[in-house]
């Protein structure tokens, strides 16, 4: 990814790839595609911003709240919180 986000790999094995990513106000992922399933854990409230070829949306995240998704999903994640917004990604290989 090219994007302006920080992303710490914590752990990468031959079963799954665990990702922090820090955004400031408006960073973004960068456009991506995902080759796994995965699961993100928010570490905190905040609004991101979608962008995929379908279009704009805008997600509320929660705390802890953790949500999955299906491989192939191909989109540039967005920070549209006022402060800082961070989450741990979770890729299942």
């Amino acid at each position: 990814m090219t994007g302006s986000a920080k992303a710490i790999v914590h752990v990468d094995n031959a079963r799954v790839i665990v990702t922090e990513y820090r955004f400031a106000p408006g960073a973004n992922t960068g456009w991506h595609r995902h080759g796994h399933d995965y699961v993100v854990v928010p570490l905190m409230d905040g609004k991101v911003k979608l962008e995929t070829s379908q279009g704009t949306s805008f997600a509320e995240m929660k705390k802890g709240v953790p949500y999955f998704r299906n491989e192939g999903v191909e989109h540039d994640v967005i920070n549209a919180s006022e402060g800082e917004y961070a989450f741990i990604e979770i890729e299942l290989k």
